[in-house]
């Protein structure tokens, strides 16, 4: 399957043919190689923010400090933590032929680096099970926002060109760990969004700005700079893990 030939539908789309002819079209209107699939990210998803050695991400402190207008965390989301297996067959009944989810890199190592965590092994070992045993093609993102929380307070997270050797050795465990299971890799969901949100108008996790820029009250920060530092730092993480991925994981030919 070529590359531009795939394409997620990030809607609640039905493709039973009943649900297709009533909204006009049916899975033969596509190509053959088109995949109809969906997504989710860990922290939207997963809940179950404090069970199994998970530690905080940066946006289980941002919410608990009420940042969301309406005060929601993600501690229990859609409870995919323990609902995953109900959610597979939803997704096989529903005629998904791909899912895309992200892995919450706080549940996998927790410390940020290092050890990595039995129980969250185990999880996306299960979940990529289960799709597998549904045919369901896996894609998995490696970073949806979620900063392990540690690593924001021990060098300022993607401010610090640490994080490239941390992002490095934990795409590397997902790697040897999930790879064979995997169609695709995404490093990072949208960085563009994610570093404007987060270090310019700061309605996401770190919450930083300078003043006129943030969307709320600016308390740290500075959104002439910090942007551009933090993009830079994604840039350099994400070609240190395609590198990676070419030298030690990708099959040629």
């Amino acid at each position: 399957m070529g590359a531009t030939a795939f394409f997620y539908l990030l809607l609640s789309l039905w493709v039973h043919d009943a649900t297709g002819a009533a909204l006009g079209f049916t899975r033969s209107d596509f190509p053959q190689e088109f995949v109809f699939g969906a997504g989710t990210s860990a922290y939207q998803y997963e809940g179950a923010v404090a069970e199994d050695g998970r530690s905080p991400s940066s946006w289980d402190t941002f919410t608990h400090a009420g940042k969301i207008p309406d005060k929601s965390t993600g501690d229990v989301t859609a409870d995919g933590y323990h609902k995953y297996m109900e959610d597979v067959n939803l997704m096989s009944e529903t005629g998904l032929e791909a899912y895309r989810f992200s892995i919450s890199w706080s549940r996998l190592i927790p410390n940020g680096r290092g050890a990595v965590n039995p129980k969250g092994l185990e999880y996306y070992n299960n979940l990529i099970h289960e799709l597998v045993n549904h045919g369901i093609q896996v894609h998995i993102t490696l970073h949806h926002l979620d900063l392990p929380r540690i690593l924001e307070d021990e060098y300022g997270g993607w401010l610090s060109p640490r994080i490239i050797e941390d992002f490095t050795a934990y795409a590397d465990v997902c790697f040897r760990e999930f790879g064979d299971r995997v169609a695709t890799w995404t490093t990072v969901n949208q960085p563009n969004i994610g570093i404007v949100a987060s270090y310019d108008i700061a309605i996401f996790p770190p919450a930083r700005c300078s003043d006129p820029f943030g969307a709320t009250k600016c308390t740290a920060g500075d959104s002439s700079v910090e942007p551009y530092i933090a993009a830079h730092n994604t840039l350099m993480a994400h070609a240190s893990v395609v590198s990676l991925y070419r030298r030690k994981y990708q099959v040629s030919g």
